[in-house]
């Protein structure tokens, strides 16, 4: 008879129900090997592409004027949107609207190749999948000739759709907390787009998008004057409330829109500079009087049928859903000038040119250089302070209530007068010892020939870095080709237990943030950027020695001089348009 003893399976640990556990691993599950992507379809069921358009039937459809460049309201050079009081203030009426939906989500162009169009558009998405949806919750105003209400914007049309039918006395309570002529902007996401063709890690992409959109409709304020705060001290539940997506019978078999946020927007001048500060919520009483207004408008369907549901985004969604509210502040809003705006040493094409002529790059030509004073300009652009002018939160970092979490590995290809290697960028200058704590001892911190003492840009290892820049970018010979590349890395796991789950979206839009002052910079400069958010993880990581999950690479990015597709031709972007 046998003595050897019978075999039992091994002990399954119990899943965690912590929801920081939960969103940490989702993002170990999403990850990008050498040896195996994250979990996608593995091909694209064209036949059920998402529709890119989100229109509400039944819903009235107020057009916006179709303003040329040369139109009131006008925008300034584009070095003047970040400089404080540069921008003249301008009032809220339909044409101010109508230019700031213009520069934040609007169409920018159409491509056609054959008998295929698409539209591109001023903000950027993942494989122009565009997942983010745009609202506006419009009081009564003088000068502006619309009633009341909460509107979800239509980019192909350039107008908006009535969803809710405020009261003035409803809108004028909601707003209460805010300066005088402020409304309220909110942006939500459309998984499935992104899904269809990403799969699981689909989720990473739409957070990357809201971040995107949150910095064209920081810019797109700005070259109004206007200025614009993310209320992140809201629960997600009023925010689903306020934009309407807790609606399931709006909703009813097509696919559902998530709540992300609600911003407050609002002419610089109705602040003055003895007033407190502005609050970063919204009274939850008189948002949950909202649901007794009659709604307007049943969302279309995007996609004849799904194939596969991926439980993985529908998991983390929840599990980083933010359930608790903070009566937090904005206590240093940009103070009022009654100053004229100095133009006189703006140079340069207006801040217009840039937004609409802004594109992701297909590919580069390997040669292109830009000068050490062009990197560190776009570098000081991306820092949340200037310390020599003694300014935190210049635009558009003044609309993100976060301490920074992200900082930039750097792979210098063809930057004149800077050794090609590894760089790092340490976003907040208190994290610098944090962040040489936690890569690789052996490294080299030395600040490169001709860094302005105020950027925190250190060389860490000398070398053609080409190569594994391409390589840890899913073998992307356009991350090898530009001027420069780099990954985003994010104080992860330490920040996600201090703050909660809640915070891991907010990751990816600081990511995305980040990467869309890069956009405009490199358009600026004279080249273009692109993002990359197909990349390996964790040979990242290795690459500057990081252990266990204290950083973690979001988002990658890179830079130079682009190779147009001559075979496409280019389209304006509204002339499908009779007006």
């Amino acid at each position: 008879m046998s003595t050897e003893k019978p075999a039992f399976p091994p002990a399954v640990e119990p899943v965690s129900t912590d929801p920081v556990d939960q969103v940490i691993r989702y993002h170990i599950q999403t990850k990008h090997h050498f040896n195996r992507y994250a979990r996608s379809t593995g091909y694209l069921d064209w036949a059920n592409q998402p529709v890119p358009f989100r229109r509400f039937a039944g819903a009235e459809l107020i057009p916006l004027p179709l303003l040329k460049p040369d139109e009131e309201p006008i925008s300034l050079a584009y070095d003047a949107i970040y400089r404080q009081g540069a921008v003249p203030s301008q009032s809220v009426t339909v044409r101010s609207l109508s230019r700031f939906f213009e520069f934040a989500l609007a169409l920018s162009a159409w491509k056609k190749g054959g008998e295929t169009e698409w539209a591109l558009r001023s903000n950027p998405s993942s494989g122009n999948l565009h997942p983010t949806e745009g609202y506006v919750v419009l009081p009564q105003m003088n000068g502006l000739d619309l009633q009341p209400g909460l509107y979800h914007y239509a980019p192909k049309e350039h107008g908006l759709e009535r969803r809710m039918a405020y009261s003035a006395e409803l809108v004028a309570r909601l707003l209460t907390p805010f300066p005088p002529g402020a409304l309220l902007f909110g942006l939500s996401s459309v998984h499935w787009r992104e899904a269809w063709k990403y799969g699981e890690r689909a989720f990473r992409y739409c957070n990357h998008d809201i971040g995107h959109a949150l910095g064209s409709a920081r810019v797109a304020a700005a070259t109004l004057g206007w200025n614009l705060a993310l209320l992140d001290g809201m629960d997600q539940n009023a925010v689903a409330m306020v934009l309407g997506t807790h609606r399931v019978e709006d909703f009813a078999d097509v696919e559902p829109e998530h709540p992300d946020c609600l911003c407050v927007l609002w002419p610089r001048e109705a602040v003055k500079r003895d007033e407190g500060g502005i609050p970063l919520f919204l009274d939850p009483s008189v948002v949950r009087g909202l649901a007794e207004a009659p709604w307007h408008g049943k969302a279309n369907k995007l996609s004849g049928e799904h194939g596969v549901h991926w439980d993985a985004i529908d998991e983390v969604a929840d599990a980083s859903w933010k359930l608790s509210q903070e009566q937090s502040v904005l206590s240093h809003p940009l103070p009022a000038t009654n100053e004229a705006a100095d133009t006189t040493h703006d140079v340069g094409p207006p801040a217009g040119q840039i937004i609409r002529q802004r594109r992701s790059a297909v590919s580069f030509d390997g040669r292109t250089s830009i000068s050490s004073a062009v990197f560190f300009r776009m570098l000081q652009r991306v820092m949340p302070r200037i310390e020599q002018a003694q300014l935190e939160r210049p635009m558009p970092w003044d609309l993100w209530p976060h301490a920074p979490a992200i900082h930039l590995m750097i792979f210098v290809h063809r930057v004149e007068g800077l050794t090609p290697g590894l760089y790092v960028l340490v976003r907040d200058r208190a994290k610098l010892p944090l962040v040489q704590q936690s890569l690789n001892p052996e490294l080299v911190w030395t600040q490169p020939p001709g860094c302005p003492e105020d950027l925190p840009l250190y060389w860490l290892l000398e070398g053609d870095a080409k190569r594994a820049a391409a390589q840890v970018s899913c073998h992307q010979e356009i991350a090898a080709d530009s001027a420069f590349s780099l990954g985003m890395l994010a104080e992860f796991e330490g920040r996600l237990r201090q703050t909660g789950a809640w915070f891991y979206p907010r990751l990816f839009w600081e990511a995305g943030l980040l990467g869309q002052v890069l956009y405009l910079e490199a358009e600026a400069a004279g080249v273009r950027g692109t993002g990359i958010g197909c990349f390996f993880d964790d040979p990242v990581h290795e690459m500057l020695g990081v252990q266990g999950l204290s950083f973690q690479s979001l988002y990658h990015f890179t830079i130079g001089g682009p190779v147009e597709d001559r075979r496409l031709m280019t389209l304006p972007p509204y002339h499908h348009l009779n007006r």
